[in-house]
């Protein structure tokens, strides 16, 4: 009696486990990037160098020395907002006013986001100028 066995391999191949890992790696990024969190502020920068609407902006400057300007009018910190609005009041069209904040990059952080903070109370754009070079 002649009996043999043929062994017959399998050509079917489990995804099973291919999939659980898949699924793994998806709640482990899902996961991970709801714990990563931006703070950034946002400025709006000039995109080019070429300006296409001329208007009337607001110009402060803060030197080396800590001392602010608006236009050519030294402030001190406490009429800063005052004279920005005082500025943007003989605009036209206040929703369109720029303010340009040009600080030289030794000044203090601090003195920067206080500039920024004027702005954005009163719903004004901030332009953090910086050189082209």
């Amino acid at each position: 009696m002649d009996l043999k066995r043929r062994s017959k391999v399998s050509a079917e191949f489990s995804m099973s486990s291919m999939t659980d890992i898949v699924f793994l790696l998806l709640i482990f990024f899902m996961i991970a990037s709801t714990l990563v969190t931006t703070s950034a502020l946002d400025l709006v920068l000039p995109k080019s160098k070429a300006q296409t609407v001329k208007r009337k902006d607001v110009t402060v400057n803060i030197s080396p020395d800590q001392r602010i300007s608006v236009g050519n009018q030294i402030v001190s910190m406490a009429q800063l907002e005052g004279e920005i609005l005082s500025q943007v009041s003989g605009n036209q069209e206040k929703e369109g006013a720029v303010v340009i904040l040009r600080a030289d990059k030794s000044v203090p952080y601090e003195m920067v986001v206080k500039v920024m903070d004027i702005a954005y109370r009163n719903k004004l754009k901030m332009i953090a100028a910086t050189d082209p070079s």
